[in-house]
């Protein structure tokens, strides 16, 4: 069915992970188990079917280099588990504003000269799907790229929680353009969230009334270095926390659940630790009490999961859909527009990738009032 186009905002680890598994997994059979990743094909495509044409960074050490070997450059610490040969495909100067904050600016030099045109890029490169992996906290620099994603005419999958997807303005604002939008904070493959939420609708399908919870996560990559800067936290602790509360039907209550990370150790690199705690009553209001705890690599906890939202917003450019498209969402991502159970987003995604569910927010009759630009 051809190429999809990928451009990548933020050189990081998750981008160190994305595009190592793009590579390692671009020959694979179709009919293979991959960890991570729902198939090798899905919906005509192909994992080797994804191209990288653009990436854009601030960091001076990976600006003007190849995107196989920014991948690697330090500050990123990321498992190495596949050789990138030589891209083509240069690290552009993007936009700073508040991408670089506080802890960041201590390890982080910001590259010289001005901002690169992204909209031109986009458009030469034929971008089919923007990724956004900028830093917790880049509200101004997530809005400002989204204007140029849309000037650009490209779909969009949201990876952090700055919330664009789930807000009706920019659904709106995608509806208008007649593009795709996915988001906003991809969950992991077995992290953090997932398990927690996982757990919390065990508790409340058992009948187990959860009382009180708390999820502490640290590590020793850039993510945690940044989440230092607690200023910059309020979007990640409302989309971490949300996904586990949309899990029970009951208001917990502000004082009874803490979700959340706690700190950096430098040591651990990209490794994440998160611990858990559950408390309950059973039959009888017997108490319950449940810990647990994970130990991850971080950002290749996520990649399969990206590589199957690059594919399902490529069919949803395909289909001509417009604004967030609720399935994906719900399948990849903490906060999408509407949150269901893990087990009804995976068989509203098979829907989807089958062409059978299309729904997206605005809903179809509100988008056909928009006015769409033309196509690229």
């Amino acid at each position: 069915m051809g190429k999809i186009n990928v451009a990548i905002i933020g050189v990081g680890n998750c981008a160190s992970s994305l595009v190592q598994g793009v590579h390692y997994y671009r020959n694979v059979q179709e009919d293979a188990f991959i960890p991570g990743v729902r198939r090798p094909n899905l919906g005509g495509y192909h994992i080797g079917d994804i191209q990288f044409v653009a990436a854009f960074d601030i960091d001076k050490n990976k600006v003007g280099k190849d995107l196989a070997e920014a991948i690697y450059t330090s500050p990123n610490n990321t498992y190495k588990f596949c050789e990138v040969p030589q891209t083509g495909v240069k690290v552009h100067r993007g936009m700073t504003h508040d991408g670089l904050g506080k802890y960041l600016s201590q390890i982080i030099t910001k590259a010289p000269g001005s901002t690169a045109n992204i909209v031109n890029i986009l458009k030469e490169t034929k971008t089919d799907v923007v990724i956004s992996y900028l830093p917790v906290g880049s509200e101004a620099a997530t809005k400002w790229y989204v204007e140029q994603i849309l000037d650009a005419g490209c779909g969009l999958i949201n990876c952090i929680p700055v919330f664009i997807a789930r807000e009706n303005y920019w659904q709106e604002r995608f509806a208008e353009r007649g593009l795709p939008v996915i988001g906003d904070d991809i969950k992991s493959q077995v992290g953090a969230t997932i398990t927690h939420r996982v757990l919390t609708r065990l508790f409340r399908e058992q009948g187990v009334k959860l009382e009180r919870t708390y999820q502490l996560n640290f590590g020793g990559n850039t993510d945690f270095y940044n989440m230092l800067e607690r200023e910059r936290l309020e979007s990640k602790k409302i989309s971490k926390t949300n996904a586990v509360t949309s899990q029970l039907d009951y208001n917990l209550g502000p004082d009874n659940i803490h979700v959340g990370p706690s700190d950096y150790v430098p040591w651990l690199t990209d490794r994440k630790f998160c611990y858990i705690r559950m408390e309950g009553t059973t039959f009888g209001n017997v108490p319950l009490n449940l810990e647990l705890k994970l130990e991850v690599w971080d950002s290749p906890n996520s990649a399969g999961i990206v590589i199957d939202a690059i594919r399902c917003c490529k069919l949803a450019l395909e289909r001509g859909l417009a604004g967030s498209v609720v399935a994906p969402c719900a399948c990849f991502m903490k906060s999408p527009p509407i949150q269901h159970t893990d087990d009804a987003a995976r068989r509203m995604l098979d829907e989807f990738i089958a062409g059978n569910i299309n729904e997206t927010l605005p809903s179809k009759k509100q988008v056909a009032r928009h006015v769409r630009s033309p196509k690229k």
